[in-house]
């Protein structure tokens, strides 16, 4: 059994390059880093557009079909893995979240594109044929620009980053994402930031509600407006989603796994993760390590 679960930053795949950014042809970079297929983590923000090749990648254990000009884009801390067919290629950027911090007055501007949220359902686009030159030329001039790095260089690369996630994202959403986000929108991302620092211990609505300073009635129904689940599914999700995590790691085993949620006891935990997977931990984590050793 694997015996860690790998936490990749960008130093530890980059030659050579800013401790902050990796921009790279794809087929190099998979060439040379061919053990991401298995299933770990980025402690940066990871952008694929894909130009070439078929196979499986998955993204917090959804799964999605590689096709030629589909983008995705990984927040820090989500689970990611790969299994290819064929010949693969396309373009690679890995920045972290300190990357714009001291060239944007808005700091939290990349929570305005929603498929930085961490959200699966919606990181995974396929990009249409008006866009897809425009979304090559992008690339092609930061391969270019990363190729002799300086100040001016860093800077005319965030430029051009922030040109591809605007197309993206006025492509996908024609433009509802961008400039400065909504009420509800920036209520929303708020609630979600909570979540994930606090879902181990707080799993009730009312508890946000307070932190947010609305009522349990008023985030249900900008939950239920916005993604059509209520609040305390949210919450729920992120908790299972963390227990997918933390059981791919082999290091822990599932009382450890169940005290690291804050569960009273191993018994509660399997029966809440087997109420809303349809599986034991123990069965889950069996077929993960099956599905992963069978590449």
């Amino acid at each position: 059994m694997k015996k860690a679960f790998p936490v990749y930053d960008i130093c530890s795949l980059a030659d050579n390059q800013h401790h902050d950014l990796l921009i790279s042809r794809f087929a190099p970079y998979l060439q040379k880093h061919h053990n991401l297929a298995l299933a770990h983590k980025h402690s940066f923000y990871h952008v694929v557009l894909f130009t070439r090749g078929g196979g499986k990648h998955a993204i917090d254990f959804k799964q999605f079909d590689v096709k030629p000009y589909q983008i995705y884009f990984m927040a820090p801390g989500q689970v990611h893995s790969w299994s290819f067919e064929g010949p693969v290629d396309g373009y690679i950027i890995n920045f972290s979240a300190e990357f714009f911090q001291s060239f944007l007055l808005r700091p939290e501007y990349l929570d305005s594109f929603v498929f930085f949220t961490g959200d699966v359902n919606e990181q995974v686009i396929e990009l249409d044929g008006t866009v897809q030159q425009d979304i090559n030329r992008l690339f092609e001039q930061l391969i270019s620009e990363s190729a002799q790095p300086s100040r001016l260089n860093m800077d005319m690369i965030r430029a051009l980053m922030l040109q591809l996630f605007i197309t993206v994202a006025r492509e996908k959403t024609e433009g509802s994402t961008l400039g400065v986000p909504g009420y509800n929108y920036t209520l929303l991302q708020s609630f979600r930031k909570l979540v994930d620092k606090h879902f181990a211990t707080l799993r009730l609505p009312k508890d946000y509600a307070a932190l947010l300073y609305i009522t349990p009635n008023h985030l249900n129904a900008l939950c239920n407006d916005m993604l059509g689940i209520p609040a305390g599914e949210l919450i729920r999700d992120r908790v299972v989603l963390e227990a997918k995590r933390l059981l791919i790691n082999h290091d822990m085993n599932i009382n450890e796994i169940a005290g690291k949620l804050n569960f009273a006891d191993n018994s509660y935990f399997t029966k809440f993760f087997k109420k809303y997977t349809g599986q034991t931990p123990e069965d889950f984590r069996k077929t993960q390590y099956r599905n992963e050793h069978s590449r």
